[in-house]
C-alpha cells in the first residue's frame, strides 16, 4: 500500500497487478471497459492495458458465472465483478452448485481459480434492492470461500492469495469503503489511538487493533472490513468518555474462520462483541460467537455479544436507512451495556 492510498485506489492496483502476473486471469462483468470501468471505476484501465482479457457482457449474472465457471473449469484465472453485490442471488446456483462443487465432485480434486468481487453495504441511499449485505448466504457452503475488503490489509496481497487458493471465492467489498484511506502500520495510531497489528499467517492475516500501553482489555470486538470504521469510533469514544479500553480484530477471510486464533485474547479479555452488518438470523457474526463457544467457554465472563442491523429491508432514506443499519453510536451503546 501506498502512503494516503483510497482503498478503492488499492484495490485497482491489486487488479492491475494481478492480471499482469498471470496472463490467464480474465475479468468479467458487466460495463466494466474503459472509460466506465464497472458502476464504481474500480476495473478502471484493465481494458486498455489488457485488451481482450477483460469482458463486457450483458445484464445477466447468471451468465456471468456461467462463462467464469467455464474458465476456471479450464485452468484460468477469471475475476467476475457483480454491479451490485445483491444481484449474487441472480448467481447462487452457479456459485453452489458449480463453482464450489467442481472442485471436488469430479473424482480428483480440482482447483477453480476464481473470484466474485461484490460491492456491497449501505450508507449511501441506494434503497432495498442495492444496499444489502448477503454475506451469510453463502455461509457453510464446502470449497467456497468468503473474504471482505478491508482498510487495514494490503489488497495486493489478499487478492492474489484468492487467486492461487485454487477454490471459488466471493469477495464482499464495502461501498463506503473505496473512498476511506488505507491505514499501514508506519502511519501511525489508527484513529489516533490504535496501533495496529496483525495475526494469524499470510496471506489472509487478521488485522488487530490495540490500545498502546493497555496489556488487559476489557473487551474484545471483532469486526469485518466493512465496519471497521465504525468499531474503531465506537470503541475509540468509549476509551476516551468512559475508560473502557476495546481490542479490534478485523479478518481478511470470513469463511473459514478460525476462531482459535482469537482464543488467547478472547481469555484475557473475558467479554467479546462480534458486529455484522446482515440482519440477525444465520449469519457470520453467529458462526464467529458459535466458535468462541467451543475455545473460550471457560474464560468467557459473559455470553457472545451479536450486534446486528435490524430486522428490516434497508430504506432509500438517509435518516431512515441509519436507524436500520449498525451505526457507531449503537454498537458503542452494545459494547458499553457488554462491559457493565
Amino acid at each position: 500500500m501506498t502512503r494516503n492510498e483510497r482503498v478503492g485506489e488499492n484495490l485497482n492496483r491489486a487488479l492491475h497487478e494481478v492480471m499482469a502476473a498471470h496472463d490467464d486471469t480474465f475479468l468479467i462483468g458487466e460495463d466494466v471497459l474503459d472509460p466506465y470501468g464497472g458502476a464504481f471505476n474500480i476495473s478502471k484501465g484493465l481494458s486498455d492495458r489488457f485488451g481482450d482479457r477483460v469482458l463486457t457482457t450483458p445484464i445477466s449474472e447468471n451468465a456471468i458465472l456461467g462463462v467464469a465457471n467455464g474458465l476456471a473449469l479450464t485452468g484460468n484465472k477469471p475475476i467476475a465483478e457483480m454491479m451490485f453485490g445483491d444481484f449474487i442471488t441472480l448467481a447462487f446456483d452457479q456459485i453452489v452448485n458449480f463453482s464450489a462443487k467442481s472442485v471436488s465432485m469430479y473424482g480428483t480434486r480440482h482447483p477453480m481459480h476464481l473470484v466474485v468481487r461484490c460491492p456491497v453495504g449501505g450508507r449511501r441511499g441506494y434503497g432495498p434492492t442495492h444496499s444489502q449485505s448477503p454475506q451469510k448466504h453463502f455461509l457453510g457452503v464446502p470449497d467456497l470461500h468468503l473474504f471482505e475488503l478491508s482498510p487495514f490489509h494490503d489488497t495486493s496481497a489478499v487478492l492474489a492469495g484468492m487467486v492461487e487458493l485454487g477454490a471459488p471465492c466471493v469477495f464482499f467489498e464495502d461501498k463506503v469503503l473505496y473512498t476511506e484511506r488505507t491505514h499501514r502500520r508506519e502511519a501511525g495510531p489508527v484513529g489516533g489511538l490504535f496501533s495496529l497489528d496483525f495475526v494469524g499467517e499470510e496471506p489472509f492475516p487478521v488485522a488487530r487493533l490495540a490500545i498502546e500501553g493497555v496489556d488487559e482489555p476489557d473487551l474484545v470486538l471483532i469486526a469485518p472490513g466493512g465496519l471497521a470504521h465504525r468499531a474503531v469510533e465506537a470503541a475509540r469514544a468509549l476509551f476516551l468518555s468512559h475508560e473502557i479500553a476495546c481490542e479490534i480484530y478485523v479478518p481478511a477471510r470470513l469463511y473459514p474462520f478460525d476462531a482459535k486464533v482469537l482464543a488467547e485474547p478472547v481469555a484475557r479479555a473475558g467479554r467479546v462483541c462480534v458486529v455484522d452488518d446482515a440482519p440477525p438470523g444465520g449469519s457470520w457474526g453467529g458462526e464467529v460467537a458459535q466458535q468462541l463457544y467451543t475455545h473460550c467457554w471457560d474464560a468467557l465472563r459473559a455470553p457472545v455479544r451479536l450486534v446486528h442491523s435490524a430486522d428490516a429491508v434497508i430504506p432509500t432514506a438517509l435518516h431512515l436507512e441509519e436507524n436500520v443499519l449498525v451505526s457507531s453510536d449503537s454498537l458503542g451503546l452494545a459494547l458499553r451495556e457488554l462491559a457493565q
